[in-house]
């Protein structure tokens, strides 16, 4: 069935796997590179203000996509990543290092995908066919999973004494990436003429999102999908750093059949490669699990399995802990998304599912802005409190979840089958 989709899908699935498995071995332990080179605070806000940049160019790349067309956007976004990835290798080599000219062609990086992504999102439905969609959604799903569980397991063997060849690798590959774009990309959509240059300016974007924002009921079940997604988000900010800080380096020996030293690094990218891996394999039998029973219970237990792994991450050093942990937290993961993701469908008024939708994409820089903080803050007050912490947003979590379901009336509710869910 895979020949059968249009070529744009297959070559921006194509295109996606390539540039994630390189970007997964360096984007998530950039919070140690620059804890390293400037220190843990001013990493954290750098973090922060990265997130906060490309969120802000995601919102206008939504408004870009309608005005100019999707290729011109996705082949301008390109251009412009693969000049920050070579910038990135000019100011990271033997004789020269910048953290600073590093952290502003991250900036560029972050803009770049700000336009890429909700172009290549408005391309992928416009070529794509009820019929084919779930299908579509399902491979993409797959790949992105596998893509990132490559690229970490990469990232935690070279990144810490092969930063500049990994970055050189990227390189090549956002090359790579450009090419394939501009020559196998067909634009199929054709902006309307004329288009207003007030598209361009703010109160169109207001005005967008006002009418989302007076919708109680969804904005609470957005702020409890936030604090969720907050304590994911550490794992690449204060857990990385922490690991990476408090795991002495030392020799595993694994069955007596051979044995290798671990370091805070290649233990964080072990930890990750077996939460998407337990994904990637559990995610088809979960759902056929849960499939007819009520899903807000579901979401709950979810949540609290979640949380309660992430507290153990977040002070624990030891090793089999350490990994029974995330075995609880990844079945946690495998319970809430599919379940959150239906009740959220339910919720969303479908005679405005662009602007709901849109908002709800929201979550995820919120998410990743609140994960950059508690780099600050736990530089501060420590591991325990960081995991008390990561209780709390799931109280948080589910209290505004409830009081979202309470006022919609879907308490109720039972799972409905849908097409499988990224990340």
């Amino acid at each position: 069935m895979f020949r059968t989709l249009h070529p744009n899908i297959k070559i921006r699935i194509y295109t996606s796997f390539l540039s994630r498995v390189v970007g997964s071995a360096v984007f998530p332990f950039m919070a140690i590179y620059f804890t390293k080179e400037i220190n843990a605070a001013a990493a954290g806000v750098l973090v922060l203000i990265q997130v906060a940049v490309q969120f802000i160019a995601g919102l206008y790349g939504g408004f870009l996509a309608d005005v100019i067309g999707r290729k011109r956007l996705m082949v301008a976004g390109e251009i412009m990543k693969a000049a920050a990835f070579a910038g990135m290798l000019a100011v990271n080599s033997p004789v020269f290092v910048s953290p600073w000219i590093t952290f502003f062609m991250m900036l560029l990086i972050g803009v770049s995908s700000g336009i890429v992504n909700p172009a290549a999102e408005a391309m992928l439905i416009d070529v794509s066919t009820k019929e084919t969609r779930a299908f579509m959604y399902s491979v993409n799903y797959w790949a992105v999973n596998l893509s990132i569980m490559l690229g970490l397991m990469i990232g935690g063997w070279f990144f810490e004494h092969y930063f500049f060849e990994l970055i050189g690798v990227l390189t090549l590959m956002s090359l790579v990436t450009l090419w394939m774009t501009a020559t196998f990309i067909i634009d199929s959509y054709v902006p309307e003429i004329g288009a207003s240059k007030k598209s361009f300016g703010i109160k169109p974007l207001f005005k967008s999102y006002g009418m989302v924002i007076k919708d109680w009921t969804f904005m609470a079940f957005t702020l409890g999908g936030i604090a969720i997604l907050s304590i994911e988000f550490q794992r690449n900010n204060f857990i990385s750093v922490r690991l990476e800080k408090e795991i002495i380096p030392q020799t595993m020996n694994l069955l007596h059949l051979f044995s290798f030293e671990i370091d805070g690094i290649k233990l964080l990218s072990l930890l990750t490669v077996v939460n998407t891996l337990m994904i990637v394999i559990f995610t088809a039998a979960v759902a056929k699990w849960i499939k007819g029973k009520k899903e807000e219970p579901i979401m709950y237990a979810g949540f609290m399995l979640f949380g309660l792994g992430y507290f153990f991450l977040a002070f624990s050093n030891n090793l089999p802990a350490l990994f029974i942990s995330v075995i609880v937290l990844t079945i946690g993961e495998l319970l809430y998304v599919p379940t959150r993701q239906s009740l959220l469908a339910d919720i969303v008024d479908d005679t405005k599912r662009g602007a709901y939708m849109a908002m709800n994409g929201l979550v995820f820089q919120m998410g990743k802005m609140i994960g950059a903080i508690g780099l600050i803050v736990g530089n501060v007050i420590g591991g325990l409190a960081m995991g008390a912490g990561f209780l709390l947003l799931v109280v948080f979590g589910i209290a505004f979840s409830r009081m979202a379901l309470n006022k919609s009336g879907k308490d109720a509710a039972v799972v409905k089958p849908r097409a499988a869910v990224g990340k």
